[in-house]
């Protein structure tokens, strides 16, 4: 069955306030490729660190739909962590959620990774193997 699969899609992220997340990611790098509708549902897809976010901002007053948020958070690789984490910082991003990276080195072979979230409270992992 595997053969049938032609790869990775996206990964898709509610949003409380569509033009917020855009500006949000094209502040860290990413590229808004399309914005669409479905309905009164917002839609965006950004092209993101190699990933492509599907941004979806449900109608005004819709409750974001039971198990929206059961993506812990997602990851991006990076070859050098503090460079790529002073870029973000620079940009003007504050919600790292720790002072420091962690380094895990007998995590997975040895890794190291720094969190910080976006404007929906995602979670977003930049990731470095050691």
């Amino acid at each position: 069955m595997k053969e049938l699969y032609k790869g990775f899609a996206h990964v898709a992220i509610t949003t409380v306030d569509m033009d917020e997340s855009i500006a949000f990611y094209e502040k860290i790098g990413g590229t808004v490729t399309a914005r669409s509708s479905a309905g009164e549902k917002l839609l965006a897809l950004v092209e993101f660190g190699g990933l492509v976010l599907e941004l979806i901002q449900p109608p005004e007053g819709e409750l974001i739909p039971a198990g929206v948020g059961s993506i812990p958070h997602f990851a991006v690789y990076v070859d050098d962590l503090e460079k790529a984490a002073a870029a973000i910082k620079d940009a003007g991003v504050i919600s790292f959620m720790t002072p420091e990276k962690r380094v895990l080195p007998d995590t997975f072979g040895g890794l190291q990774n720094w969190f910080f979230t976006g404007p929906s409270g995602e979670q977003i992992e930049l990731l470095q193997m050691l």
